[in-house]
This record gives C-alpha cells, structure tokens and sequence, in this order.
C-alpha cells in the first residue's frame, strides 16, 4: 500500500478526532506481544481516518466511524490471539481478509443489529479504501 503524506495540520486534526489514538493497540491488547500488532493497525488506520476526516462528514458519522475502527482493531488482535499462525501475516492481510462487500467480522460484543450495521457501513468503507489506495500505489 502507498505512502499517505500527513503533514503537521493533519495531525492537530486527527489529534482532535481521535485524542486516544495512541493508545488504542494497549486497549486491545490480550498480552504485551498485542501491542506491536496493534501499533501496526493504527498505522494503517491513521489515512483513512484522515481521509474521512477531509469528507466534510458530520461529528457524530465521525464518531461512528472512529468508534467502529477500533472495534475492528479489538477484532483483529482477539482473531491473532485466537490463532496464533495469524501473526505471521502482514496487518494489511489481516485487515482485507476480515473485510468484504457485506462488511466485517461479527461484533464479538455486538449489542444490537443496529450496531453490527453500522460497524459493516464502517468496513465497507474502509475496504474500498484500502483497495482504492493500493490501485493507486501499482
């Protein structure tokens, strides 16, 4: 996947958006060795978030959105903890393979069908960007 440039604005705006960022990869974390993969996804979270962020989109969309991606990424680290083999993989793997056109994995805690929509709207999302950037990157 290519690149995103984020310059220093970008960052104050994310920062604002997502003021706990940085700690998202200790909150999903099983055990210590969580953290490393964690840090990981956020990386390849941080341009999508700055992409939603440049849509105009209304706080509480935002929200949504931001709030699904970091339950994807509790997803994905209780998926490497429930197979171990998956740590081998790339993130970038890891993520596509729980995301398709239907949206992504079953909310382990899922409180309502509600919440599972929107947290497919949010995967839908996220795949047609991460499958948007990668055309653009060949």
């Amino acid at each position: 996947m290519g690149k995103t440039r984020i310059v220093a604005s970008d960052l104050k705006s994310l920062a604002q958006y997502c003021p706990d960022l940085e700690n998202w990869p200790h909150s999903w974390r099983f055990e210590q060795r969580d953290v490393g993969p964690g840090e990981r996804i956020v990386e390849l979270f941080k341009p999508f978030l700055m992409h939603l962020l440049s849509l105009g989109l209304s706080r509480k969309t935002l929200r949504k959105h931001r709030d699904n991606l970091w339950i994807l990424g509790g997803e994905i680290i209780r998926d490497l903890q429930e197979d171990p083999a998956l740590r081998k993989r790339p993130i970038e793997q890891l993520i596509l393979a729980v995301l398709d056109e239907e949206g992504g994995p079953l909310i382990y805690h899922c409180t309502s069908e509600d919440e599972q929509r929107s947290f497919d709207s949010t995967c839908r999302k996220l795949l047609h960007f991460l499958q948007d950037s990668r055309s653009q990157a060949a």
